[in-house]
């Protein structure tokens, strides 16, 4: 079935809350990566804890971006 009428835009402001939760969540995960490469564990996994750990700050740093970016955008008030 088609929709005849879009979805409205995503208000900026939900859109940065949404990008602020990843970032939070990414942070997380990060440090329980981190945390548990502390303990000492060595093996074949741990290869695979400092590759998530990588892609996890990196998530982060991108995460980041966005919501600066969606900080500079003009803000628009949402028409009715």
């Amino acid at each position: 079935m088609l929709k005849i009428v879009p979805d409205p835009p995503l208000h900026s402001g939900y859109l940065e809350d949404i990008l602020v939760q990843a970032t939070e969540y990414a942070t997380c995960a990060a440090a329980v990566v981190q945390q548990a490469m502390s303990l000492g564990f060595r093996s074949p996994a741990s290869v695979l804890m400092l590759t998530s750990l990588h892609e996890l700050e990196t998530l982060k740093a991108l995460l980041e971006s966005a919501v600066t970016h969606v900080q500079m955008r003009p803000k628009h008030p949402i028409c009715h």
